[in-house]
């Protein structure tokens, strides 16, 4: 039985790759901040699970981290633990460095020395790319030009995994995954909470979505299609950086207008800017919000997934309306 280690195994991808590898016959443990809510574990029916652990655990605190490898001795390592909110990270940039990267380097460091031999594998971001995100896809020999505290810590953390191959022979995989969603995602990010708005003003709560730049382009999958690319990057032969996307980009607002389409409402548009407005049958139900505009807005982002497909035989399976739908169906329920 293979041991996995998944710091941050409370969020959205580490309650769908714990499922994943549980099913795999792995043995999984889970470091976690104290107090955070179980309740993505408890939905794929992860905790509870006889092979599956979960231990308070800062990665920031490098002692925490040495006990956990040595009481564990993993043979593989996903780091998914980060201060993943771009918006907060310009309020608190010092705080996201010191999770997105120093936290990082608390795993690389002491593994190198405790357990040698675990194949790491480190969840970087599209966001990353920033200033090179124009309209062309990006790839992994697109250039890193970050545009926010939350980028330009993981593009550190990148690099100190790259590194780490060269002047230590670790295994280490950099993911730069593209936006990827599902029902388990936290409401303060802008797909759920528009499928969480809509799903109040279907039950018919007196409630506005107020949203910053709709124009905004993304990439968007879904979570479980990409815990498995991080799977499969850590079976491969050698170790390498991918991108894992699906190749569309979306508009936030068509985000908008299909998650409202799924529950028979048409919404229309009036105004332009931050002077704009969303109604479905006269009634207002969108509004644009400026203090949710980004202080260094990335206005595109779409993946090139080529590399993983023919490396790792990797390709997203849920396609843009069954993820949306997927989204509002669970906040319906």
């Amino acid at each position: 039985m293979k041991t996995a280690l998944i710091t941050g195994v409370c969020g959205q991808d580490g309650a769908y790759l714990s499922r994943l590898l549980l099913d795999k016959g792995y043995q999984v443990i889970g470091l976690s901040k104290p107090r955070t809510s179980m309740d993505n574990l408890y939905s794929l029916e992860v905790f509870g699970h006889p092979d599956f652990k979960i231990i308070d655990c800062d990665i920031t605190d490098p002692e925490q981290i040495s006990w956990a490898l040595t009481e564990y001795r993993p043979d593989e390592i996903y780091n998914l633990a980060a201060q993943s909110h771009v918006g907060f990270s310009f309020k608190s940039p010092q705080q996201t460095c010191a999770v997105n990267y120093g936290g990082y380097l608390n795993i690389l460091l002491n593994a190198r020395r405790i357990v040698p031999k675990a194949k790491i594998y480190q969840a970087g971001t599209s966001e990353m790319f920033g200033y090179s995100a124009k309209n062309n896809k990006q790839s992994e020999t697109t250039p890193f030009m970050p545009k926010s505290p939350y980028a330009i810590a993981k593009v550190a953390a990148h690099w100190a995994g790259v590194n780490a191959r060269y002047e230590a022979d670790q295994f280490v995989c950099n993911g730069i995954l593209f936006n990827h969603e599902s029902p388990l995602r936290h409401e303060s990010f802008v797909t759920r909470k528009i499928t969480k708005a809509i799903s109040r003003i279907v039950n018919g709560e007196d409630h506005i979505l107020r949203l910053g730049n709709i124009d905004s382009k993304r990439d968007w999958g879904h979570a479980r299609d990409y815990v498995d690319g991080m799977w499969r990057m850590l079976q491969y032969e050698k170790p390498d950086d991918y991108v894992l996307a699906t190749g569309e980009t979306r508009t936030v607002r068509e985000f908008v207008i299909k998650a409202f389409s799924f529950v028979g409402m048409k919404i229309e548009f009036e105004g332009a800017g931050a002077s704009e407005r969303g109604y479905v049958d006269q009634r207002l139900v969108l509004e644009i919000d400026p203090d949710f505009y980004r202080p260094n807005e990335l206005d595109y982002l779409c993946g090139d997934f080529s590399k993983a497909y023919s490396v790792l035989d990797w390709k997203p399976s849920t396609d843009f309306n069954t993820l949306v739908k997927e989204m509002i169906t669970g906040d319906l329920k």
